[in-house]
């Protein structure tokens, strides 16, 4: 009975790796969209969004399956409900992902992208990979995305003020950078869920 459901904790590693590489590649292929003004490929996120919605209904079922079935305990417990919760935040950051692609998509965007975009999609991709790595193999190993989020904002603060004409677009690359910003949020949740289902703790509180 015990090593089924070890099979089961294991599968349900896979399918949060299988998740966690899908909305990685997602961010990556959108920030490249933009980059590259690829509005096929950026309209092929945007319309690909329920891709990332359907493997978190599939992690989900697994989830509350396992939840009905096995009745876990302790660490067990904490590794499936903190499944439940890494997942919700991985289906956010793929909406944040196509948001970014709905806006590529509008055709109001001339100028160079804000070279920050780049590093704060990597700096989020990042954190998302470790945490997912961390929750597998059960091994814990500072979130600068904010920081980037900043000097973006500042750049295009000033490309305003010289290009008053460009308001549109100024304004269309400040909320890319906000996607991208909330796509770190999301990361540091997954991480503070993997710390939880590790430890018990969450955000420096331990759940009774």
């Amino acid at each position: 009975m015990r090593k089924h459901f070890d099979d089961q904790i294991a599968q349900l590693g896979e399918q949060m790796m299988a998740m966690g590489a899908l909305v990685e590649n997602t961010i990556e292929r959108a920030i490249r969209a933009l980059q590259t003004d690829d509005m096929a490929e950026a309209a092929a996120i945007r319309d690909g969004d329920h891709i990332v919605d359907e493997k978190e209904r599939e992690v989900e079922a697994m989830c509350i399956h396992m939840l009905l079935q096995q009745q876990p305990v302790a660490r067990d417990l904490r590794t499936i409900s903190a499944a439940l919760k890494m997942i919700t935040d991985m289906e956010r950051i793929g909406d944040q992902a196509s948001d970014i692609c709905e806006i590529a998509t509008m055709g109001h965007l001339r100028s160079p992208r804000p070279e920050h975009f780049a590093s704060m999609a990597q700096a989020a991709i990042s954190m998302v990979h470790r945490a997912i790595d961390a929750y597998v193999h059960k091994e814990l190993s500072d979130d600068i995305v904010d920081a980037l989020f900043n000097d973006v904002k500042a750049d295009l603060i000033a490309g305003l003020r010289g290009h008053p004409d460009r308001t549109e677009e100024c304004l269309d690359l400040l909320m890319i950078a906000k996607y991208l910003e909330r796509i770190g949020d999301h990361a540091v949740n997954i991480a503070e869920w993997v710390v939880y289902a590790i430890t018990g703790l969450y955000k420096g509180e331990e759940l009774k």
